[in-house]
């Protein structure tokens, strides 16, 4: 199992943590509580795999496609409506929101190749995450990539447990499909604003993968636009 960048101070914060406790135990506890040192040592060992497990960095097989927008995030889809985006756009969009739960892998991946037109951090509220304004109030941090089919903006959303948000994508910089845009720390959500009209692929309630499931296809986007275009020169 490969274990991200992100996780190597936490890891090392916790098994030093994992040491000090069993130690105090064992040396204090063992010959008159056996039983309680041998509990503290299950607990803490069983918390001590999970922050390795959460920074895990699986290896994939990533879905690569020029007209389709990957999730960014493993997780769940628990949003899609259409919006009206205030921060980019000024216009209206299709919102598909992933929620993140604490066993989820937290490495966030580019969706679309592209270029970042726009990368800003939000300083906001610790909402829980399903809270229906987390991608507007929360901590939050926005990406917008512009390829040459479409333009979607990529949030990275804060959530009540999840206060460190990590994200590696500057303006100008060109961006490739599958490779890594950020990461979040300790549960949370990721927003896509796709622009009015793209076909989705996923469904409320589907869980999706990270670099492999297809959110949405921009085939039929670009023709829509094309025959609006020639329906207002004739």
């Amino acid at each position: 199992m490969n274990i991200h960048k992100e996780g190597y101070k936490s890891i090392a914060l916790s098994a030093l943590v994992f040491g000090a406790i069993n130690i105090i135990f064992f040396y204090f506890f063992s010959a008159s509580l056996p039983e309680i040192s041998w509990i503290v040592f299950g607990v803490s060992l069983l918390m001590f795999l999970f922050i390795i497990s959460f920074f895990r960095s699986p290896k994939r097989n990533f879905t690569l496609a020029h007209h389709q927008v990957i999730s960014p995030a493993d997780g769940r889809v628990v949003v899609i409506e259409e919006i009206t985006d205030t921060e980019y756009f000024q216009d209206k969009r299709i919102q598909i929101s992933i929620f993140m739960s604490p066993a989820n892998v937290h490495l966030n991946r580019i969706p679309m190749t592209g270029k970042v037109e726009y990368s800003q951090y939000h300083k906001g509220k610790y909402l829980v995450a399903w809270h229906p304004k987390s991608s507007t109030e929360n901590e939050r941090h926005s990406v917008v990539i512009k390829s040459d089919s479409a333009v979607i903006l990529v949030k990275q959303i804060a959530g009540a447990v999840a206060k460190r948000i990590v994200n590696y994508l500057k303006v100008g910089q060109t961006v490739i499909q599958g490779a890594e845009m950020g990461f979040i720390k300790f549960g949370s959500r990721v927003d896509v604003l796709l622009p009015a009209g793209t076909e989705l692929n996923v469904k409320l309630n589907q869980v999706v993968k990270g670099g492999i499931t297809v959110l949405a296809t921009i085939e039929t986007l670009v023709s829509v636009e094309e025959n609006q275009a020639i329906a207002e020169v004739v």
